[in-house]
């Protein structure tokens, strides 16, 4: 799979070596729609570069490799660091090492970043990637049917209980392996991989596989499947010495212990004795206004605990929140267009709680992230600015551009365990950076850099998008990546789920 979709600078050599024995497992699986398959320990070969490539600095990434961002209008996202508006970013591997105007850095390759604004990377805190090949199949579908009008085609009949049992491990490789290239094109370097097909554990193995083969940074979220090769979460205990016994590479781990499971108790226990961040669902429409009432009472919230949603959320609820410090992410579009309820942006701020954004669900939204910042910024200010035109006082603040993209990365990376690491510009931390055209013709000419990135911007301002101080996607184009056996892959993977579901593809 990854020989015939991807090139070199796709492996890691950072990642164990014992993956090698998955991969096995996974070929033993059966036919693929992709064909053979390169272990994690051995690298791919790239298949050629195209013209636009020749310029690339090589090696970026490596050990003691420094790289220089220059002459961009540089949005640092820290305080301390600040911003400026003609400035420099130096890379030394995968360590932002100093940010500032005049830079000096001998020996360092460098990237003219003149025209592009130069900011963190955007973390989605929560994405099924395994859906990729349904995108838009459930453009015009609801969360679920609640007996009210529209409900007959929803997510829970169509998706979940008609084509998600029919996924095989190589349907769910291709899948995630295509929306991480995905969302590296649209600039988010990171994501929380909500992937909830655990059916067996090669299942699960071949998520994994596809997550660490698009060299993008990921929170795992380990989730069960249904069937009778279900083990979750029996299969927890190989899965973190196989592939997550280091800190120091992209693929960290987290739980998927839903609420609406009548164990999450157990499991939530079990995350805990491992170190686990929990991730959970919480919709109003599904009974669970007042659920974390019960949770905070049992002293089972805190700040390793991911709350998606939480629309139609008690006061109280959001109280125990704040108190708690447990995190919220927040899928605007999807929540507004499926009927989870308003987003609950401003009950979080009302109580001190800041939000990260997440996509949820392609088959029915796009998982661009300027989307989701718009929506947030346009929604929020709707609905105070209506609150305004009816003669109320006292009005909470309005969201800036630079409040949504502050949701959008160092919230994001706080949501993700990954604070540490990424989230700003910030010397120390890896060299999670995107450049967007600031020069293009639906921006210039640039007046305000957080106004430009929240409401002009979409993702063909994406230029260049660097991993771990490795580039990624370079002057407008994936790095060895190769399309057309990746769309074939993904379209052979569909055809086979839709056929099997016995569900039929509505194109008009």
């Amino acid at each position: 799979m990854c020989q015939e979709l991807c090139g070199n600078d796709t492996i890691h050599d950072r990642e164990p070596a014992e993956a090698g024995a998955s991969r096995r497992r996974f070929l033993a699986v059966g036919a693929s729609v992709l064909g053979a398959a390169a272990t994690f320990s051995a690298p791919a070969s790239a298949l050629g570069r195209a013209e636009h490539d020749d310029d690339m600095p090589r090696g970026t990434g490596g050990r003691r490799r420094r790289t220089l961002l220059k002459g961009g209008a540089v949005l640092s996202m820290d305080p301390s660091v600040g911003d400026f508006a003609c400035g420099d970013v130096l890379i030394e591997g995968k360590t932002i090492v100093a940010v500032g105007p005049d830079l000096h850095a001998p020996g360092a390759e460098i990237i003219d970043a003149a025209g592009m604004i130069v900011m963190p990377g955007f973390v989605d805190t929560h994405h099924h990637q395994y859906q990729t090949a349904l995108r838009s199949y459930l453009a015009d579908g609801l969360l679920f049917d609640d007996g009210l009008p529209h409900g007959e085609k929803n997510y829970f009949d169509y998706i979940n209980a008609t084509i998600t049992p029919v996924y095989r491990p190589e349907d769910a490789y291709v899948a995630v392996l295509a929306s991480s290239l995905s969302q590296l094109d649209a600039g988010v370097t990171t994501v929380v991989d909500t992937s909830q097909v655990g059916h067996t554990p090669e299942h699960t193995d071949a998520l994994i596989e596809g997550l660490h083969a698009s060299g993008r940074r990921t929170l795992f979220v380990y989730s069960p499947g249904v069937g009778p090769g279900n083990v979750f979460p029996n299969d927890l205990q190989r899965i973190q010495g196989q592939y997550f016994s280091s800190t120091d590479q992209l693929l960290t781990l987290a739980m998927g212990a839903e609420a609406f499971d009548p164990a999450f108790r157990e499991l939530w226990a079990l995350a805990r004795q491992n170190d686990l961040p929990i991730v959970t669902h919480l919709v109003a429409g599904l009974g669970q206004q007042t659920l974390l009432e019960q949770l905070a009472s049992e002293g089972l919230l805190g700040p390793d605990v991911e709350l998606i949603h939480a629309t139609g959320a008690s006061a109280a609820s959001w109280q125990a929140i704040a108190d708690s410090g447990a995190n919220v992410s927040i899928a605007a579009p999807i929540e507004m267009t499926m009927r989870h309820g308003t987003p609950p942006i401003q009950a979080a701020l009302d109580v001190g709680v800041q939000p990260a954004l997440s996509t949820d669900v392609e088959c029915t939204m796009t998982a661009d992230f300027f989307t989701q910042m718009r929506t947030v910024f346009t929604l929020q200010r709707a609905l105070i600015n209506e609150r305004a035109l009816a003669g109320e006082t006292g009005l909470p603040a309005l969201l800036t551009c630079r409040d949504v993209i502050r949701f959008a990365t160092v919230e994001g990376a706080r949501v993700a365990h990954l604070s540490h690491k990424i989230g700003s510009l910030t010397p120390g931390k890896e060299a999670d950076i995107i450049l967007l055209r600031a020069d293009a013709i639906n921006v210039a000419p640039l007046n305000n850099v957080p106004g430009a990135v929240v409401t002009l911007m979409d993702r063909s301002n994406v230029d260049t998008v660097i991993v771990a101080g490795r580039i990624r996607k370079w002057r407008g184009r994936l790095v060895d990546v190769h399309l057309r056996q990746l769309r074939a892959a993904l379209e052979a993977s569909r055809d086979y789920l839709l056929a099997e579901a016995g569900v039929e593809r509505e194109l008009f």
